[in-house]
């Protein structure tokens, strides 16, 4: 498949909206680790192909393990996650799914005892930036493959 557009080149104000997004979940203070798994599972429901290269990427450069990776899409059935990541990764899955399910209390509840009201906003805007890059690239059909990780500060 062909790129459509290059969305960076075509709306460069939005681009760099959604950089901003990033930038924010990025500097959180959030762990690493946490959103890189964060954004593979998103990535896996919706499909992003792009996406899903370039987190399996960064997650690798920074030191994640490829078992975990590729267990990810059956973490409940997997026990090197922790409770932390477990509720992410629930939060994620429901937060992406919303227009199809419900975010019951009992989820809130998990999720509240491994984060607090400043992390639980951070989490939940990390689902919704890397949402939004999914339906970026595969919208406009992004060059799978081509993504290069940076290398660490």
């Amino acid at each position: 498949m062909s790129e459509r557009i290059d969305y960076r080149m075509a709306s460069p104000a939005a681009f760099k909206a959604m950089l901003a997004m990033e930038t924010q979940v990025r500097h959180s203070g959030l762990e690493h680790s946490l959103i890189e798994l964060v954004k593979m599972r998103v990535s896996q429901i919706n499909g992003c192909a792009y996406c899903l290269d370039m987190h399996s990427k960064d997650a690798r450069a920074a030191g994640e393990t490829e078992q975990r990776l590729h267990v990810l899409a059956a973490w409940r059935e997997a026990p090197f996650y922790s409770a932390r990541e477990r509720a992410a990764l629930a939060w994620a899955e429901a937060v992406t799914l919303v227009s199809t399910n419900d975010l019951p209390d009992a989820l809130y509840d998990e999720v509240r005892a491994q984060f607090d009201d400043k992390a639980m906003v951070d989490l939940t805007l990390a689902i919704i930036t890397i949402n939004g890059w999914n339906r970026l690239a595969i919208g406009f059909r992004a060059d799978v493959g081509s993504y290069q990780p940076q290398p660490a500060a």
